[in-house]
């Protein structure tokens, strides 16, 4: 092997991303003139537009946005009959030709050359924007993106040292968690780890919304005195003769509040009840604000009761009727386990 050779490699998308970046190899700007023509063309020489027109193109293929798409060519498309290398492909629209199917067949010839014809399909590189204004131009039709992905170890040590950071950050308690976060994210998008468009995409936007009209709920509920009404009136019902059960009952109302409030809502309405039962009682406050916390943290029969539930909702095809089936028995081993725990480690 020797510099600027060009290899034909037929190979699964994955496995070709990790041999261009394990052997060193980048993806063949094959529409690019063969040196001895560029040293032909004088007229070009020295031109400023034509410098600062291949320098934006080689910034738009260096961009977190490129991708490869295949394309077939239309019948009585512009294209036939033309090759990559009269169209100017790389200059005029800032994409690469990467590979060319004919008749089922892959095309072996250097394809800066290859005169195209009808039924032909195209695997072009580049922003999504640039190829579809190609395709639209040239009468080619889109036909799947391949998720053809090259590892950047610069970029991986990158964001592994965000995230250490981010973490670090919120477990010591230098920021909140969420400025923390958010900065990690913000780092991310300044040194184009992720491409800025591919963070608006993970985002389930439905779930965001769910989530912020559910925090007026819980307020609601707590500044009308409707949780506080009927936490008290459960824990009424038991006596509050019995500090264990009345435990139990603190535990499985706080759980079942956490079911359709937000758990920091929950938790900030049952805490004074359960430290003014325990100071009826004259038990230790800390066994029932950590039945408290406890039970906040365990919402397993609805999908509104966290966002993790929530997140799952549609990916998995679950109903809402469908949480209660696992989620009751979890509940019930979440209450056996705990209370003994609790007695245990924070003693009445």
């Amino acid at each position: 092997m020797h510099a600027d050779d060009v290899l034909v490699i037929e190979a699964d998308p994955a496995a070709i991303g990790d041999a261009l970046s394990k052997l060193g190899l980048t993806l063949d700007a094959v529409e690019k003139a063969p040196k001895e023509d560029e040293a032909a063309d004088t007229g070009s020489a020295g031109d400023p537009e034509k410098e600062e027109r291949d320098n934006k193109t080689e910034s738009r293929l260096q961009s977190g946005d490129v991708i490869l798409m295949e394309l077939a060519v239309r019948p009585n498309a512009p294209l036939l009959g033309l090759s990559i290398k009269h169209i100017d492909l790389r200059r005029e629209f800032g994409v690469n030709l990467i590979a060319l199917s004919r008749d089922g067949k892959n095309s072996m010839a250097r394809l800066n050359s290859t005169p195209i014809r009808s039924g032909d399909v195209l695997l072009v590189q580049g922003t999504s924007d640039a190829i579809l204004e190609f395709a639209n131009r040239y009468g080619c039709v889109p036909l799947a993106e391949r998720p053809l992905k090259i590892p950047d170890t610069r970029k991986a040590l990158l964001a592994a040292s965000i995230m250490i950071l981010a973490v670090t950050g919120a477990a010591f308690g230098l920021l909140p968690a969420a400025i923390t976060f958010a900065a990690g994210v913000l780092a991310v998008a300044v040194f184009k780890i992720v491409p800025l468009r591919k963070l608006y995409e993970p985002i389930d936007w439905p779930v965001i919304i769910l989530l912020g009209a559910l925090i007026p709920v819980a307020g609601a509920m707590s500044t009308t005195g409707a949780a506080d009404l009927l936490a008290k009136g459960l824990i009424n019902a038991s006596g509050g003769a019995n500090p264990v059960l009345t435990l139990i009952i603190l535990l499985v109302v706080t759980m079942s509040l956490s079911d359709f409030m937000n758990n920091a809502a929950t938790a900030a309405v049952m805490c004074p009840i359960a430290l003014g039962v325990a100071a009826q009682l004259q038990v230790n406050p800390d066994t029932y604000l950590m039945a408290v916390a406890v039970g906040a943290s365990c919402a397993f029969l609805t999908p509104i009761g966290h966002q993790n539930n929530a997140l799952i909702l549609g990916p998995g095809g679950f109903r809402f009727g469908d949480y209660w089936r696992l989620g009751l028995p979890l509940e019930i081993i979440v209450v056996a386990t705990a209370t003994p725990m609790l007695l245990w480690v924070w003693p009445l």
